[in-house]
């Protein structure tokens, strides 16, 4: 059979496996999670599933997040597992371990507005690189830079690249009706043209969600960025500072306006990673003297987000979502109805009926993506112990920080362990646990959702 056909019988058998059983509420003990083997008889079921997704979304785990420990842990289970189904290692030098260059990198300096320091964390809060959302960097200067304000951050760019060059544009952000500033309204395109600027001051540090500005503080594992060039640097700042910086309140300040003169530095210091961020990759080695040296990509991510600063009563938590938010990110933020507030109610009485309430702070990641690297476990698994292999190879990849930015997807693509030509196609697995008939119309046991099967090939998406 086409080894691309064999891929998606078995994650479809994964699949509904997966939709049939629910990962227990009784968690393994922490002791017993690295010796946690599910049967090696090459069949996939629910049992094998539910073993291994509760080993690996255990709280000893810690969420898995990138560059901590319990992504270590992680990591490791996925190339115990590997290895004892015999898979050929693909990593760096022998070994399942694709190692990312990785650093920790935290925010320093300090900022001085005629003669008065400004305190980071209270005064102002220097903006990480996200992506493309606030595009800012990590090095630059501001020290004797002037202020201009270039008007709320929501309108289209009123100045140019040329009228901000070199100095530090303050925005505004404007007000809700309820008296709140809004982040949301931030344009993004106008962040683009004032990249030009030394800096960007972004008057909504008072706005921001709770613990955002602890976050940003923090010491952050990413991706090495030794070699990036200076750039514009990005700050959220108090309305307080923001008119200090201008000379004047922001409701009387006109576009344009030159303000004071701004000393000091910030910038982000780097550090060495404290815990090796990795890909595993395994090979289940194909029968055809002529194809095993072609690959079909199997990959999921096997990183989640952590734990939470701030524990929360986990079923009050679980009962909002499971009515407000059933598909998570994918539903609407939005708070709930009178009716669906009854609804949570009735939940959490239900469950207080049977136990007090529980505390929790971990982010498990069983969906998102433990599902999807388990499910690939079983694949290989089923390969692994074939007696007919398929023509081609497989490549199981279980890439690592996907949650700040795909960071192993990423790495893997730029340096991949085979000749990324030899690559034929790629299948990609991320929370297959979904598609209950709750979460989404025509949704039930046997529900399966494919995304871009025909991106690049109509006949991957034909098979």
């Amino acid at each position: 059979m086409n080894p691309n056909r064999l891929a998606f019988v078995a994650l479809a058998i994964v699949l509904t496996a997966c939709s049939s059983r629910q990962t227990s509420d009784t968690p393994t003990p922490a002791s017993s999670v690295a010796a946690a083997t599910a049967t090696a008889n090459g069949e996939i079921s629910a049992a094998d599933l539910e073993e291994r997704l509760t080993a690996f979304a255990h709280d000893s785990m810690m969420g898995r997040e990138i560059g901590t420990a319990g992504n270590t842990m992680g990591t490791e289970y996925i190339a115990d597992q590997v290895a004892r189904m015999g898979l050929e290692p693909a990593g760096d030098d022998g070994t399942f371990f694709q190692t990312l260059p990785m650093v920790e990198r935290r925010p320093e300096g300090s900022i001085t507005i005629a003669g008065t320091e400004l305190e980071m964390g209270v005064d102002f809060v220097p903006i990480p690189r996200l992506g493309s959302f606030l595009p800012f960097s990590t090095k630059g200067s501001i020290d004797g830079k002037g202020v201009i304000y270039g008007g709320p951050a929501s309108d289209a760019p009123a100045l140019t690249a040329d009228d901000v060059a070199g100095k530090l544009v303050v925005l505004g952000v404007p007000v809700t009706s309820t008296g709140r500033p809004n982040i949301q309204t931030i344009n993004r395109q106008a962040l683009q043209t004032y990249l030009s600027a030394a800096g960007v001051a972004i008057t909504a540090l008072e706005m921001l969600p709770p613990g955002w500005a602890d976050f940003m503080m923090q010491s952050r594992t990413v991706m090495s960025g030794g070699d990036t060039p200076e750039g514009t640097l990005g700050l959220f700042v108090s309305r307080d500072v923001a008119e200090q910086l201008i000379g004047a309140p922001l409701a009387d300040a006109a576009v344009g306006a030159m303000g004071t003169t701004i000393e000091g530095t910030v910038t982000f210091v780097e550090e060495p990673a404290r815990y090796p961020a990795r890909n595993v990759v395994g090979i289940v080695r194909g029968s055809d003297p002529e194809l095993r040296n072609e690959y079909v990509a199997i990959g999921s991510h096997n990183d989640h987000v952590g734990t939470s600063g701030t524990p929360v009563d986990h079923d009050s938590l679980w009962a909002f979502l499971n009515v407000v938010r059933p598909m998570g990110a994918e539903s609407p933020n939005r708070q709930a109805t009178t009716e669906e507030a009854t609804r949570i109610q009735a939940i959490i009485d239900s469950l207080r009926a049977i136990r007090p309430a529980r505390v929790d702070s971990i982010f498990n990641g069983a969906d998102d993506d433990g599902s999807g690297s388990i499910a690939m476990l079983e694949i290989a698994e089923a390969f692994a112990t074939s007696a007919t292999k398929p023509r081609r190879s497989i490549i199981f990849v279980w890439h690592t920080g996907e949650e700040v930015g795909l960071y192993g997807a990423g790495w893997f693509t730029e340096n991949p362990t085979v000749p990324r030509e030899n690559i034929v196609a790629q299948l990609n697995l991320d929370m297959v646990g979904r598609g209950k008939a709750s979460d989404i119309e025509n949704g039930g046991l046997n529900y399966i959702q494919l995304i871009g099967s025909r991106r690049l090939s109509t006949e991957l998406g034909d098979l």
